[in-house]
């Protein structure tokens, strides 16, 4: 048996379990980010979710909701199978899902770390694709906690695994562009419902009839089409040995002297108590909980703010007729999609950017900016500027994305390689805390603001200045990170056991690099075939969402 195959302490290796996928020498490291970009694509589709609520809120009167009594609470409408659900109830959905990925990535992030991304891809793709299935047949027999239970429990589950499945990996694929390397991959999170939706929306028209919405036909088709990329992703998952590093790479002399780049490794059963894990969950926290509120309701906010005025006409939102509201709603609909399109390339530009000027820099441009243009959004509306209004949210949503993909490379920075993907899972309940209290401050501020009776073009006025406060919280905290004690990290003897259960090894002398880009001529036809495989559904995806952006433009 190979060593490459071969078990540890006696224990058999399985053909999913890390010791099958460590790279041989000369792998080419660029086929790694398309597998995770398959994945991560797929499971972005959540963030698309939206698409189906108003099909769904019509599942049994087709061309009208077919309303509950009064009687039917949210409990009782898990079970009734005689009337339509609300798309209050339905968007519990979307909060299961954030809910889930973070405490399934903190659960399990530790089992992901010693399996490896292979198996952990393939569990993700069996959840996300079954959660679909079962929500199919959810929808078929109209029960809604078949979708709760596929969608929202199994399915984020499988968000959460497939999520964080790559980061470890690719961390140690790319120690050269940590920053880069991780942007690519979850640039692919945030750019899956820039391809779901537009394709959900094509396969419902199609399914459509004068007795179907066509909804549980096509979670039949997305599940399927998913499990196979996501499958493809999984199995094609490599991981480095333990002592690579790219052919001619040695770390500059500023990476080593960086005090804020550590040179061990951190157990990710000691994170909870470290003082600078919970001031990056803080930083994290507050970054997103400002950015998710405005995603929320960034459509019904350019509405009421500037009303007429996106068609040309100076009239306020409420003095608008039915045919004018929907011809602002197709124009913020646009605008819905610009902030989609920002918040993807900023996956990949300020992560990019971190590689070059710090992950903590990062953050406090992340912090400063974001603040002033949160302070400043609205006085760009009292002037009725609509192009400062959208530029500044475009501007602050490229940074919410940008958030998400630098916090992987400053957690490898601070905690080491190691185990950076199970900290990461754990850092993810940030994430799922600030799922609620982001759109929970922007929705109720609006609803106590109109209850106030202040004008509708008025009543973000205050929550703007709140998301202020926020950043400011998570400027502070991010300022007071600092270097770890090495009281912190794991002495040799645990490293080279946990190691030893994650069935790491070492190449064999004078094999212990691999060429950055290069390998043989097959293998670069292999890359091209791969990052084809994800950049075609990623350019029409991408083509879709310009379609729609343009609306707010014309």
């Amino acid at each position: 048996m190979s060593d490459s195959s071969a078990g540890v302490a006696g224990q058999s290796v399985g053909w999913l379990d890390r010791a099958r996928i460590i790279a041989p020498p000369g792998f080419n490291r660029w086929l790694v980010p398309p597998a995770a970009l398959a994945i991560h694509l797929c499971i972005g589709m959540a963030y698309g979710f939206s698409v189906f609520w108003l099909p769904l809120s019509k599942a049994l009167g087709v061309s009208a909701p077919l309303k509950c009594g009064a009687e039917v609470g949210f409990w009782q409408s898990l079970f009734v199978s005689d009337c339509d659900w609300t798309i209050s109830t339905l968007g519990w959905m979307y909060t299961l899902f954030f809910v889930f990925l973070g405490c399934s990535a903190a659960i399990w992030g530790g089992w992901l770390e010693r399996v490896g991304p292979r198996k952990a891809g393939v569990v993700s793709a069996l959840c996300w694709a079954g959660g679909m299935l079962i929500s199919a047949l959810g929808v078929y027999l109209h029960q809604f906690w078949l979708m709760v239970l596929g969608s929202g429990v199994i399915g984020g589950i499988g968000l959460g695994l497939g999520y964080i499945s790559p980061v470890s990996t690719l961390i140690k694929w790319f120690p050269d562009r940590r920053g880069m390397a991780t942007g690519m991959a979850i640039m692919g999170f945030g750019g899956g419902a820039m391809i779901g939706s537009p394709l959900a929306a094509l396969l419902m028209k199609h399914f459509a009839s004068a007795t179907e919405v066509g909804v549980w036909q096509t979670f039949v088709v997305m599940a399927l089409a998913y499990f196979v990329y996501m499958m493809g992703g999984a199995l094609s998952y490599r991981v480095p040995a333990t002592d690579w590093k790219p052919a001619g790479w040695t770390p500059p002399a500023a990476l080593v002297a960086d005090p804020m780049i550590t040179k061990g490794h951190v157990h990710a059963r000691r994170v909870w108590g470290i003082p600078q894990f919970w001031l990056v969950w803080m930083v994290l926290c507050m970054n997103v909980s400002a950015g998710i509120g405005v995603i929320g309701m960034a459509s019904p906010m350019l509405q009421e703010v500037f009303g007429g005025q996106l068609i040309g006409l100076d009239l306020r939102f409420s003095d608008l007729d039915k045919t004018q509201l929907a011809a602002i709603a197709g124009v913020a609909a646009g605008f819905a999609a610009l902030m989609s399109l920002f918040n993807i390339l900023g996956r990949f530009f300020w992560a990019s950017l971190s590689d070059r000027i710090g992950r903590k820099m990062t953050y406090v441009v992340f912090f400063v900016l974001g603040g002033l243009l949160y302070f400043t959004a609205p006085a760009s509306a009292a002037a009725g500027s609509k192009l400062l209004f959208v530029a500044a949210f475009c501007i602050i949503l490229s940074m919410y994305g940008g958030g998400f993909a630098t916090v992987p490379a400053y957690l490898a920075d601070l905690f080491g390689t190691q185990m950076v993907g199970a900290i990461h899972g754990r850092l993810l309940t940030a994430w799922a805390t600030a799922g609620i209290l982001g759109p929970v401050v922007v929705n109720y501020m609006r609803d106590y603001q109109l209850g106030l009776g202040i004008p509708r073009e008025q009543v973000y006025n205050q929550t703007m200045y709140i998301l202020v406060g926020m950043l400011v919280i998570g400027l502070i905290c991010n300022l007071l990170v600092r270097p770890l004690d090495s009281k912190w990290f794991m002495t040799p003897e645990e490293l080279a056991k946990e190691r030893q259960l994650a069935h790491d090894r070492t190449q064999s002398s004078g094999a212990s690099t691999a060429q950055a880009g290069g390998g043989t001529q097959g293998s670069q036809v292999l890359v091209w075939c791969a990052w084809l495989a994800v950049g075609i559904p990623l350019a029409w995806g991408l083509y879709m969402t310009l379609v729609n952006a343009a609306r707010f433009f014309y």
